[in-house]
Parts: structure tokens; C-alpha cells; sequence
């Protein structure tokens, strides 16, 4: 808005046409300049700097709008979660399956909340074939490919549906690996319906204010860390 502001005026009184490529490369520039002085993370500079740019050059392929609506649906029926609650699609390792199935007692329930393709749950059901696993999921195309995934596990569980309409009443165990958006509101939730004794395993984001009980570092290359709160 700062540069149309400024541009518009000086080509109107000219009689001149926008120069578009110019103008995008300088939007670009004072977005970025404004995302560094509002102290952004350093992704948010590069997206702010390059989106006007980009918008111009990909508008100079002529490309059928109508790829641009499929992408968008693809994205939307993969990613939901990250466009209604924050929560981007983030897989869990066979690692962090293991370290998880030392948390899980005999006989026991774990659930995992947002659980993607089923990443965690396939390898944490295959080493603990005496314990129920459940996954829930939202996200249409990412629901349907594992439930393809989980055909052949006969201690998996398969849900849709929202994390936030999932009851956690008679879950020993309760895994999430969502992001920092909504861990706070998802603590109250777990404090309110999971009994005494339970288990919350939080991958890498931990609730705001809340000392886990203990921290599990996973021995993977991404350094993972397990926040579990014992209720």
C-alpha cells in the first residue's frame, strides 16, 4: 500500500501505465523492510519479500486461472488443518513411535490427535500389537491415505473428524505433534477429560507455562523432544 500509494499518483499525472515488474520488486522490498523492523522470523521477511515479485512473473506465464483453483483445493484437502486451527501437516518418525511405545502401558489406549498419514501410529502399532491405537484426522485426502495405510492393523483405530470433538476420557496415553497455536487450549482440554494417572505427550511444542513432568529426547536428526505431562 505504501508504494501504490506513491506510485499511482506519479504515473496518473503522467499519463504513463504502472510499471508492474518495478513496482512488484519494490513492494517486495518495503514488505520485507517492515517484516525486519516488526522483528518477524526470518521466513516471514523472505515471504513477505518475494510474494509481490513472484505474483508478477507467475502473472507473466498467462497461466489458466483454473490450475491455480485445483491447487488450492489440493492444498485444501490435504492441509485443513493448517488453514482452520493453525495446525500445518507435520510426520512423525519410526523413532518417536519407539520412544512413545515405552510410554504406553499394558493393554493400553493411545490416541493420536491430528494424526496425519499415520506416520506415528502405523510403527508405534507394530511394536505394541497388545495396545489399541487410535488416530484422528480432518483432512479429507490425508484421512483417506491412511486409512488405506492402517487396512492391514488389526490394533489400529481410524477416525475423522476435529481433535477438538474427540473425547480423551479413556486414553492412557494422548499424543499430538501440531504446533505452538494450540497447545494451551488443548492442555485445558486434556486437564478437563483425561484421568488421573494419563498421559500427554506433546512432540516438540510445549504448553505454555507448564513444566512437563519429563522430557524425552529422541535420538532422530531432527533432535526431537517429547514433552509429557503426567495428569
Amino acid at each position: 500500500m505504501a508504494v501504490l500509494s506513491l506510485a499511482w499518483p506519479y504515473y496518473g499525472v503522467r499519463g504513463e501505465p504502472l510499471p508492474w515488474g518495478h513496482v512488484a520488486l519494490a513492494i517486495g522490498i518495503v514488505a520485507a523492510l517492515l517484516a525486519t523492523f516488526l522483528k518477524q522470523p526470518w521466513w516471514w521477511r523472505l515471504i513477505h519479500g518475494l510474494f509481490a515479485p513472484l505474483a508478477w512473473l507467475v502473472a507473466q506465464a498467462e497461466i489458466d486461472p483454473g490450475w491455480f483453483l485445483a491447487a488450492a483445493i489440493a492444498l485444501l484437502l490435504v492441509y485443513r488443518g493448517a488453514l482452520s486451527g493453525q495446525v500445518p501437516l507435520y510426520l512423525s518418525n519410526r523413532q518417536t513411535a519407539l520412544a512413545l511405545a515405552d510410554l504406553v502401558p499394558p493393554s493400553g489406549n493411545c490416541l493420536d490427535l491430528g494424526a496425519g498419514l499415520g506416520s506415528m501410529l502405523r510403527p508405534l502399532a507394530e511394536a505394541r500389537p497388545d495396545i489399541r491405537c487410535i488416530g484422528v484426522e480432518n483432512a479429507p485426502l490425508t484421512w483417506l491415505g491412511g486409512k488405506l495405510l492402517m487396512l492391514s492393523l488389526a490394533n489400529c483405530e481410524w477416525r475423522w473428524g476435529s481433535l477438538w470433538k474427540t473425547s480423551l476420557a479413556d486414553m492412557d496415553v494422548v499424543y499430538a505433534f501440531l504446533s505452538p497455536v494450540p497447545m494451551a487450549e488443548l492442555w485445558e482440554k486434556a486437564r478437563a477429560e483425561m484421568r488421573p494417572g494419563s498421559l500427554f505427550v506433546s512432540n516438540s511444542f510445549a504448553v505454555p507455562d507448564v513444566v512437563p513432568s519429563e522430557v524425552i529426547a529422541v535420538d532422530d536428526a531432527r533432535q526431537t523432544q517429547l514433552y509429557c505431562y503426567r495428569l
